[in-house]
């Protein structure tokens, strides 16, 4: 695989995967946008709603799969970002409270049946009540389970590794801004680093790139997986955009900004300016680079068992 295998793209180029009248047009227009940019294989991302929103969300992505053949060809499945997050302030992001829930069997499954197959990953917090079982579940089946929006302890990851989870999701985001200094949700995953795979948003927002070296240090180059996060907004600059149910606003430095700017909401960077700056910061080498954006996150496509 020659190309980028982005993991995580919530849109792209002003097609947004979480809207409910998304068409396979569209969705073909984002696919053409990725490849022109250098991206050969991604995982439109679902996020939280109510369970109805998300499997008709979920389900047009697979329509666009089944009946074009450009986006069979780049569409290499779905991720499902949510809803079995934390709902604390913070580790909740910009994902709507609301429609945050427990993780069960029976609601997976709405989610499963509506991707048709085509669900790749799910993130999922390890601590809420339900998610051993339903990790256990996923895992059965081939899919990746992916740690995130989480403030789970030690123990609750070390339970969540047991039970199958293989990876941990945009690692620095998804928490507070203010957080313990040392007994906190980022120093905890790096402490297992060499247990999961571990998605990083190289944008230099997201994570400065100080802090990005220092974890990269902590991490095993097998288990490092460069996302975008990409939203509707990436590639079309600065301005006001739709994610989900909710307005963004990037600004002139590409920052994407939930309501209130109290958080970030997604990305608006490409995946070819993340391999940029990260060798122009002088954070990795074209090997590496290589190494996170195609060929570890390619694993994670193949499913848990091609992953360790």
């Amino acid at each position: 695989m020659s190309g980028f295998v982005d993991l995580q793209v919530n849109g792209y180029g002003g097609i947004d995967f979480n809207s409910d009248n998304v068409t396979v047009a569209e969705i073909e227009q984002a696919c053409v946008r990725l490849r022109s940019a250098g991206t050969h294989a991604f995982l439109p991302t679902i996020i939280t709603a109510d369970l109805d929103a998300m499997c008709r969300r979920i389900s047009q992505v697979v329509d666009a799969i089944e009946s074009s053949s450009l986006a069979s060809e780049l569409v290499a499945g779905i991720h499902v970002e949510g809803p079995f997050i934390s709902r604390e302030p913070g580790y909740v992001g910009a994902h709507p409270v609301a429609a945050v829930c427990d993780a069960s069997i029976d609601a997976v499954s709405r989610l499963l049946d509506a991707g048709r197959g085509y669900v790749r990953l799910v993130t999922l917090a390890p601590e809420v009540n339900g998610a051993a079982r339903v990790i256990q579940f996923l895992t059965d089946q081939g899919i990746v389970v992916s740690g995130g929006h989480s403030n789970a302890s030690i123990d609750q990851l070390c339970a969540g590794l047991d039970a199958g989870m293989a990876m941990f999701t945009h690692l620095g985001n998804g928490c507070p801004v203010t957080m313990h200094r040392h007994d906190n949700i980022i120093n905890r995953v790096l402490s297992l680093a060499d247990r999961m795979m571990i998605s990083l948003i190289a944008d230099g927002h997201h994570v400065p790139w100080f802090a990005m070296r220092n974890y990269l240090n902590s991490i095993p180059e097998s288990n490092v997986v460069i996302v975008t996060d990409a939203i509707s907004a990436a590639g079309l600059g600065p301005g006001k955009h739709r994610l989900g149910d909710q307005w963004v606003e990037v600004d002139e430095s590409l920052a994407a900004w939930g309501e209130g700017r109290k958080q970030f909401a997604g990305c608006a960077t490409e995946m070819n300016q993340m391999s940029a700056m990260l060798a122009s910061n002088h954070i990795a080498t074209p090997e590496q680079v290589h190494r996170w954006t195609t060929e570890n996150p390619g694993r994670v496509l193949k499913g848990v068992r091609y992953l360790f």
